[in-house]
């Protein structure tokens, strides 16, 4: 049977890629962290680590026992955090993921006011555009800008986003003001580059719209993420299709074409199953409804 305190130094040892590190960490010295990880390596009669002289690396039976260190990790997290919870005040971790735009620049303004609410959670964000898997406990929480396809996850739509048309000002200085969607043809488009991720690749409506099926724009800078696309706009490079969040917190950038709309999005809130009765997930999802509301104001 493994032994906690020895699987706790492994992980941690796993994590900071050196005894001196782990040492740092634990409040141990270098001498008792080797000689916890060689008594479990002798317990297991495997190697868990390359030793080299810039640090250690996982081997291949370490990089198991590491997955499921990292999971009993997560689990006490969790444990301690449902003790915690159920005191008056909810608290412990609470790690969020969404889309780098979103998070970046709708979220993040919104937090500081809920980490003013409830201090004793500890907030982390994850921007990514991909998706953790939250039934893996990657993050606890997520706000998806599509439906998601794991049907063991608890879903709660949040809002509608919606995409338009903008440019900067100095751009339309210096190329005009498109008034149809021929004119669209003589100017610079910025895309979504669907090759990364091809799920929202239909912000890319700019590039065929008035266009027979099938044919496109070329457009003269593609990027994988819409903050990319956004600063891009902002700088002068062209047009581009944007939501509507991400404008309206920014001054600055003119409406293309008003007359067309862009795809629609719905947001959701969503969570694994087993974090159907967190208070920290509850208080959360509350929280936003709230500030969504006081956006539309």
């Amino acid at each position: 049977m493994l032994d906690w305190d020895k699987l706790r130094i492994f992980h941690t040892v796993a994590e900071a890629g050196s005894f001196t590190h782990a040492g740092d960490r634990l409040n141990l010295t270098q001498s008792s962290i080797s000689r916890q990880i060689s008594s479990l390596e002798e317990s297991l009669s495997v190697s868990l680590f390359h030793r080299h002289a810039r640090g250690l690396t996982l081997t291949e039976q370490g990089e198991t026992l590491y997955k499921t260190a990292q999971d009993l990790a997560t689990r006490v997290k969790d444990a301690e955090a449902a003790i915690g919870e159920s005191m008056e005040r909810p608290r412990g971790p609470l790690r969020i993921t969404t889309s780098v735009a979103f998070g970046t620049m709708w979220l993040t303004e919104r937090l500081n006011e809920f980490v003013e609410m409830y201090p004793e959670i500890a907030v982390s964000l994850i921007v990514r555009e991909d998706q953790l898997n939250l039934s893996m406990r990657q993050a606890d929480v997520a706000i998806r800008l599509e439906r998601p396809e794991q049907p063991d996850l608890i879903q709660r739509p949040l809002f509608t986003l919606k995409h338009a048309a903008y440019a900067s000002p100095d751009y339309l200085e210096r190329k005009g003001m498109p008034y149809s969607l021929e004119d669209l043809d003589d100017h610079r488009l910025l895309a979504y580059d669907e090759t990364y991720y091809s799920a929202i690749t239909k912000v890319n409506w700019l590039l065929g719209a008035g266009l027979p099926n099938g044919r496109e724009r070329r457009s003269v800078l593609r990027v994988n993420n819409i903050y990319g696309i956004f600063r891009a706009c902002s700088a002068g490079m062209g047009i581009a299709s944007l939501p509507d969040y991400m404008t309206r917190l920014t001054s600055g950038l003119v409406p293309v074409l008003p007359e067309y709309e862009g795809p629609q999005f719905q947001a959701y809130f969503v969570y694994p199953e087993e974090m159907r009765n967190s208070r920290r997930i509850s208080v959360l999802r509350d929280f936003l409804l709230r500030r969504i509301e006081q956006d539309k104001r």
